[in-house]
């Protein structure tokens, strides 16, 4: 199983790459660069591409808002070149807080711009025709009544390095995980919980499978939790407590939150509703409290040698081919070290 991580801004930039580049020395193999709206996650991906030598460098995530689907091609193009074919582009929807509070544009049909997306960006990178695109939310050129009528198709000029770029999707509404499967090469879900993973997601996995071209790898599914390898750690699952709290509780308006539905699917309804109304007031040191122990156990890999490899274990049969994990830890040090020991254990698996 590949390793993967997201940076984190916390260091900043050139403190989070100095992390990233040595826990690639460690044997990490794909590192998520973020963006929602904070500093552009491109210009990160570039600055990684120039430091590190092997790991793969993903978007996690560009929204399908902020960039036209032919920059969002030309985009991961470039990083692809900077890097040698070591660029994976992860988009997502995002949701109508950002998307419209932050850059002002309208939030609609997520599912068919994304779709579009994947196919325009497709289009680009194969090269073999001017670019054309006859879509519900992209025409390409526009068309003569939207605009001056001077536009033309073109194409990319510089040859990409690679004529197919992987793509991710983070999604995780049940019509969104269908469309995944069927287009996508990889998956990322937020919030993985291997016991509960087939009765939200599975449905949709098998259906979107059955429309995927056969001449398409099988979907890459990318899924951990935290991770600290060693006796005694238990605590360390309460390191996830904050984040858990502030994407179940607090993360976009109460009836629109997807993490907090996708919680109440795996059966913590009356949590999650207790962790939203917690957080939304204010309290969010009890919205972390009411976070249930059973889910910080079940997804994570923090813990015994013998309890993660069983963790890693369970992740497997559920379908998960790629690990998604953050290392634990309160120094860089020890973090690179629970990287060291994760891809130590998995090498002896």
């Amino acid at each position: 199983m590949k390793t993967s991580t997201l940076m984190s801004y916390a260091q900043g930039f050139a403190g989070a790459s100095r992390e990233i580049v040595e826990m690639e020395k460690a044997g990490l193999d794909v590192v998520w660069v973020p963006e929602a709206y904070s500093f552009d996650g491109v210009s990160a991906m570039g600055y990684l591409a120039a430091r590190t030598e092997r790991v793969t460098i993903a978007s996690g995530i560009l929204n399908i808002y902020s960039r036209t689907p032919t920059l969002m091609a030309m985009t991961a193009a470039g990083i692809d070149s900077l890097s040698e074919g070591r660029c994976m582009l992860g988009l997502g929807a995002s949701g109508p807080q950002v998307i419209e509070g932050f850059h002002g544009v309208p939030y609609d049909a997520p599912m068919t711009r994304i779709r579009e997306v994947v196919e325009i960006c497709r289009k680009v990178w194969k090269r073999e025709e001017k670019l054309t695109h006859d879509g519900k939310k992209y025409q390409i050129p526009l068309p003569a009544d939207q605009g001056t009528g001077l536009g033309i198709p073109l194409k990319i000029i510089n040859h990409p390095y690679r004529d197919e770029i992987p793509i991710a999707l983070a999604t995780l509404g049940e019509k969104s995980v269908e469309m995944t499967a069927e287009i996508a090469d990889a998956w990322l879900p937020a919030f993985y919980m291997a016991e509960g993973a087939d009765k939200v997601w599975g449905d949709a996995l098998a259906r979107g499978a059955a429309k995927r071209d056969p001449g398409r790898p099988p979907l890459d599914i990318y899924a951990g939790g935290a991770v600290a390898i060693g006796e005694g750690l238990e605590s360390y699952r309460d390191m996830s407590r904050p984040g858990i709290a502030l994407y179940v509780g607090g993360m976009g308006a109460k009836e629109k939150n997807f993490y907090n539905q996708v919680f109440r699917k795996y059966g913590y309804e009356t949590e999650a509703e207790t962790i939203q109304n917690l957080y939304l007031s204010g309290r969010k040191s009890e919205a972390e409290a009411a976070i249930p122990q059973s889910y910080l156990d079940a997804t994570s890999l923090v813990g015994s040698e013998s309890f993660v490899r069983d963790r890693l274990q369970v992740l497997k049969e559920a379908g998960v081919t790629s690990l998604n994990v953050s290392y634990l830890g309160t120094t860089s040090e020890e973090r690179i070290r629970n990287c060291d020991a994760l891809s130590n254990l998995l090498a002896k698996m």
